[in-house]
């Protein structure tokens, strides 16, 4: 894929690339556990703290996207879109939204989306 120019390009491709629900669950665990470590640094006043955040932020996005979705991280590519896009699905995940989000993908078979993530559609009139 060719670098996107804007986030509203890029937020599709990178939705596509966390499209099973235990990869999403490892980024969200991951990225809060993350910042449970940055405040622990800022509240001790030890930036080695910092370390263990990063660790704790990436290796559960990883293995989830190695040993789940089977694809290369989007962060190796696009780390700045893929660090924003990351907290704006992990908004959607935890606000209960990212199913209408998914299920604009248009290469995502409506099927593999578990039922209580899709989100209600309107009824196509008929010609």
């Amino acid at each position: 894929m060719a670098e996107p120019m804007t986030m509203a390009e890029f937020w599709p491709f990178y939705l596509g690339e966390h499209r099973s629900r235990a990869n999403r669950a490892l980024h969200v665990v991951g990225s809060l556990g993350g910042l449970v470590w940055l405040g622990a640094a800022a509240w001790l006043s030890n930036p080695w703290l910092i370390l263990p955040g990063l660790i704790n932020g990436y290796a559960g996005a990883w293995i989830g996207h190695f040993l789940i979705e089977k694809n290369r991280p989007a962060t190796f590519k696009y780390p700045l879109k893929s660090f924003l896009c990351d907290w704006r699905m992990i908004f959607y995940v935890l606000t209960g939204q990212i199913g209408k989000h998914l299920a604009l993908l248009p290469a995502l078979d409506a099927t593999s989306i578990p039922a209580d993530e899709v989100a209600p559609q309107e009824p196509v009139a008929s010609a």
